[in-house]
């Protein structure tokens, strides 16, 4: 089993900056990639941003391209969503998620909440 806990949310005014960590506890033996999603109120949780299990290899959604970066700390088992120029339309729970080799998304974490105010 592999657990996951985001921290770092809260509020912030538009134009602001927010960095999110996602550590991972369990099998993290395994050579997971890592995304973070995010689910804003009355509407499905969607993509935000992935990478590989090395690093090397980055996607975003296009909402964010150009504002956000994901990274990840294998030594400390932990993977970052870097924020940055917030929008009020980020507003959202954002939770991360570990994809196994070869299949979806399967270990999600609690989530933390991302407030920007105009």
């Amino acid at each position: 089993q592999v657990q996951l806990v985001e921290s770092g949310g809260g509020l912030v005014q538009a134009g602001g900056s927010l960095r999110l960590s996602c550590v991972v506890s369990g099998r993290t033996s395994r050579p997971y990639a890592m995304g973070w999603f995010r689910q804003a109120p009355g509407k499905e949780r969607r993509f935000v941003a992935a990478i590989n299990w090395s690093g090397g290899s980055t996607s975003y959604a296009d909402s964010v391209k150009g504002r956000f970066t994901i990274s990840r700390d294998n030594a400390k088992s932990t993977v970052y969503l870097q924020m940055n120029s917030l929008k009020p339309e980020d507003t959202a729970i954002y939770y991360c998620a570990a994809q196994s080799p070869g299949r979806s998304y399967d270990y999600w974490g609690q989530g933390t909440q991302v407030t920007v105010s105009s």
